[in-house]
């Protein structure tokens, strides 16, 4: 396993984070004995994060992993969320102090290593795909940075984060407030647009300056939908597959992802090793969560992650797909 810096926090992580979320699904589906063994063979491995929030099932997997790391001598890093209610927002420190105190009870512990904003972030309330928080409500006084801040000084976490989802300028504002260490980043080879510019013709979500005001401050950026949702690793559903990008729909990536790995070719592995090894490519992240629906699936991530990141030339490749946006046409 390799291990990269995390931002100015000082810490050293595993370039892959075990993903306790429910699209994977394993931590609130499967049965105790398969997440135990599952997650050994993930620390085994060298995987030394693990990431989940109140909103996967409803609770679940936080309580299925604080179970898990009950029993363990030396636990990993553990970062988990707060997701709050648009409705409810007269008080967000306190709102965020209950969210962490009933995500520490289930989790066992009297703190974890990193909390982060589960909203998207716009500049209004409610816009975006999934009704975003405002920027303003994230940054004003009694907002949520100060929420976050407050938890932190009562050692219930030693960082603090937020979800860069939602309108690019809100996000970048947020970051350049320098009041967060980490970011989870939409990052993967059908949107790469957080750390690139994009052609004229690419129509995908554009999260344009996340990645550069991220340098800019040294946060940490937690690269997340690395297999979009499953669309890249495989055509077979599930049926818990949510799209969390504007401008797309699951019909509309499945017809992006076959013309982004047709574009790539063969040889890189199975669909998901190549779309972890494409994120893997980019140096600038600290790491990458990766959801685990099966033991199988893991195994693949090992593999993918011990064969190293796409070589440039193989990168390159997807420029002529991103310059027509993946129609067959020129």
């Amino acid at each position: 396993m390799n291990y990269r810096r995390f931002g100015r926090t000082g810490l050293r992580v595993s370039e892959v984070v075990f993903g306790g979320g429910y699209v994977g699904g394993l931590m609130v589906l499967a049965d105790e004995d398969t997440r135990r063994r599952v997650l050994h063979r993930a620390l085994d491995a060298g995987i030394n994060w693990i990431d989940t929030a109140p909103l996967y099932g409803q609770g679940r997997s936080e309580e299925a992993i604080g179970a898990l790391l009950a029993e363990l001598a030396e636990p990993p890093y553990l970062s988990t969320k707060v997701r709050l209610d648009l409705d409810t927002l007269s008080d967000i420190p306190g709102a965020i102090e209950r969210s962490v105190h009933e995500s520490l009870r289930r989790l066992r512990r009297d703190s974890v290593d990193l909390i982060q904003l589960h909203n998207q972030i716009g500049t209004r309330q409610g816009s975006g795909v999934l009704g975003a928080i405002s920027i303003e409500d994230v940054l004003r006084k009694g907002g949520v940075a100060d929420g976050l801040e407050r938890v932190r000084k009562q050692g219930l976490t030693r960082y603090i984060g937020l979800t860069a989802l939602g309108e690019a300028t809100a996000i970048v504002r947020a970051l350049h407030s320098g009041r967060f260490d980490s970011a989870q980043v939409y990052y993967n080879l059908l949107n790469p647009s957080a750390a690139r510019a994009m052609p004229p013709r690419w129509s995908g979500h554009d999260f344009s300056g996340v990645c550069a005001a991220c340098a800019r401050h040294d946060v940490a950026m937690m690269g997340i939908r690395v297999f979009a949702s499953g669309v890249l690793a495989t055509d077979l559903r599930h049926g818990r597959e949510v799209v969390l990008t504007e401008n797309s729909e699951l019909a509309i990536e499945t017809q992006r992802a076959h013309a982004a790995l047709n574009a790539l070719g063969a040889g890189h592995g199975t669909r998901a090793q190549t779309a972890l090894r494409f994120a893997l490519a980019n140096s600038d992240f600290a790491c990458f969560v990766v959801g685990i629906g099966e033991p199988s699936h893991l195994d693949e991530v090992i593999e993918a992650q011990s064969r190293g990141p796409l070589a440039p030339e193989v990168v390159a490749r997807l420029e002529p797909v991103y310059a027509r946006d993946f129609s067959a046409n020129a």
